[in-house]
């Protein structure tokens, strides 16, 4: 007899499935199984399941809410649904063909601990979850945040319009109630008015006066400018500024009395107007030497160095009053990783120019840094040693060019020459 060849492997079939675009195949499921299936809708608040996303790919995600579809049967809702692997900013109202059913792992209701659940999670993914939820709230004790987190789990308003932008939100933001039956709001760039409909905002336009925020415009270098806003003088427009950066902030109060703020609002100028890229608010009086409260840049000019170019602003501020500043804690991780990378980059150019030795007290007064802000930088880098009783600064040259080097770069500089700016207690 002739020998049989052994069958040759299919190509196709020996690529990894997700490479070919199948899904797993599972087996035929009978009557029995396919009752179970759709005995499980409508989803419950708490629910674990499988959901499209838009990559195309299917992530794991909580069901937070639910709501009815208008028109729809007994078994019609859409959900609300938070990405276990991603930040909140992602959570979205799903259609249910986005989820597969088939995946649910249990129904759970929403107080129930993550332990007693079905999901089998690593170590490393249940870390990821608990630092997406707390991220920002160390300030709050359990209940506070879980009582904060209820308030805000659901994202109120899916998307703005500002300017020629047509921006995603992030997070929730309270504003007030006759707005609550609105998905999308149209905010005049300029006084930041917001209105429900884009009508509104062009009969607003056609009537607003305002081609920059209202107040002091104190620094202009090519076409960036940043003008100073006095809370107390402009209630409206600081108001409807903290509405509009609580849609990207999760870890900030919204503060209602802005009387005691000043808002810093960095705009990109053209024939038009000047058009707001970022801000930043300090208090007018803090007895912890605050010197930023609260700093966002919109997400369609972030990633050009504009928060660096903020940050920088904000220690210039602090030069000109002949004080030391440090930011409000707590610092979210994106924030401190931004602190980080500024103080890093300030302090090292300084040692790297500087001839002799320096204190950190002498570095304080050249950078308006913080003392403890400067010492935990260099102790992170490991540029500081403890000796006869008193700190001692490192600085050798080659690793003070490879700590620069992981620093990033620099961004936008601050032009000192085109700062005219007289401190608040100054004022008046």
């Amino acid at each position: 007899m002739g020998s049989i060849d052994p069958p040759k492997p299919d190509p196709v079939a020996a690529l990894p499935l997700s490479e070919v675009g199948i899904k797993e195949s599972v087996p035929e499921v009978d009557a029995t199984a396919k009752k179970r299936k759709w005995s499980v809708l409508p989803l419950e608040v708490g629910t674990r399941v499988m959901c499209r996303w838009r990559d195309g790919k299917y992530h794991p995600v909580k069901v937070i809410e639910r709501r009815k579809l208008p028109f729809g049967g007994s078994n019609d809702y859409e959900y609300y649904v938070h990405y276990t692997e991603f930040n909140r900013r992602l959570d979205e109202w799903v259609k249910l063909e986005q989820l597969d059913v088939d995946s649910v792992e249990t129904v759970v209701d929403e107080k129930v601990d993550d332990k007693v659940t079905g999901l089998k999670m690593t170590r490393h993914q249940k870390r990821k979850i608990d630092e997406t939820h707390v991220e920002g709230h160390e300030e709050l004790d359990a209940a506070s945040l879980r009582e904060h987190e209820e308030f805000t789990k659901v994202k109120n308003i899916a998307t703005i319009e500002l300017g020629r932008y047509e921006i995603e939100t992030w997070y929730f933001s309270p504003f007030p109630p006759e707005y609550n039956d609105c998905s999308k709001l149209f905010f005049c760039e300029f006084c930041l008015n917001f209105m429900k409909r884009k009508g509104q905002l062009q009969r607003h336009m056609r009537k607003c006066d305002l081609k920059h925020p209202p107040g002091d415009e104190i620094y202009r270098s090519g076409t960036l400018s940043m003008f100073e806003v006095d809370g107390k003088k402009n209630k409206v427009y600081g108001q409807n500024l903290c509405y509009l950066a609580k849609l990207f902030l999760d870890h900030k109060t919204l503060y209602y009395d802005v009387d005691l703020f000043l808002f810093y609002v960095l705009c990109e100028c053209d024939d038009r107007g000047c058009h707001m890229v970022g801000y930043f608010s300090k208090e007018k009086h803090s007895e912890e030497s605050y010197n930023l409260a609260c700093i966002l840049t919109l997400p369609p000019y972030q990633r050009k160095g504009y928060g660096k170019f903020l940050i920088a602003f904000s220690y210039e501020l602090s030069k000109k009053e002949g004080k030391v500043g440090t930011p409000e804690r707590p610092l979210s991780d994106l924030g401190l990783v931004s602190y980080k990378g500024y103080w890093t980059r300030v302090l090292l150019e300084i040692l790297k120019k500087h001839k002799g030795n320096i204190s950190i007290k002498e570095l304080s007064d050249m950078t308006a840094i913080k003392a403890e802000d400067i010492l935990t930088t260099l102790q992170s880098l490991e540029l500081i040693q403890y000796r006869k009783g008193q700190h001692v600064i490192c600085a050798d040259p080659k690793i003070l060019d490879r700590h620069l080097k992981a620093a990033g770069r620099g961004g936008l500089e601050v032009d000192v020459s085109k700062l005219i700016w007289t401190p608040y207690r100054e004022q008046g």
